[in-house]
């Protein structure tokens, strides 16, 4: 799997709340998650659930990615994504995703950022 073929997994999320594309990348015992959360999400039915709850957060939401590099065994993205929130609250945030590769499939991916930045438009 590249670099590529996650984002474009990710923009189908973005723009047309599709999680399956991304569902599909991961492995059976793959793990995902991110800073946001102390819970762990396992498989492809956890990664669908992940990505689904993480999209339902924003109203629109678009990533751009300054970095990427890639190898055999793991993928780096430096982001920036930026929308409204569902309740319509611009926010602007960034981060890294590191994803650990198994073969062609994702054996574990994390999103690495300040969630101050998200829930400050909640007055948290």
């Amino acid at each position: 799997m590249t670099a590529e073929e996650f984002i474009t997994a990710l923009r189908a999320l973005e723009r047309d709340r599709d999680a399956e594309p991304l569902a599909a990348l991961y492995a059976d015992d793959a793990t995902c998650g991110n800073t946001a959360t102390t819970r762990t999400f396992t498989g492809p039915d956890g990664a669908r659930e992940f990505w689904t709850g993480y999209r339902e957060a924003f109203d629109t939401i678009e990533s751009e990615f300054r970095t990427q590099l890639g190898g055999d065994d793991a993928i780096g993205l430096e982001w920036e994504s930026t929308g409204t929130l569902s309740g319509g609250e611009e926010v602007s945030y960034e981060g890294v995703t590191i994803v650990v590769l198994a073969g062609d499939r994702v054996a574990r991916s994390t999103a690495y950022f300040d969630p101050r930045a998200i829930l400050q438009t909640f007055g948290v």
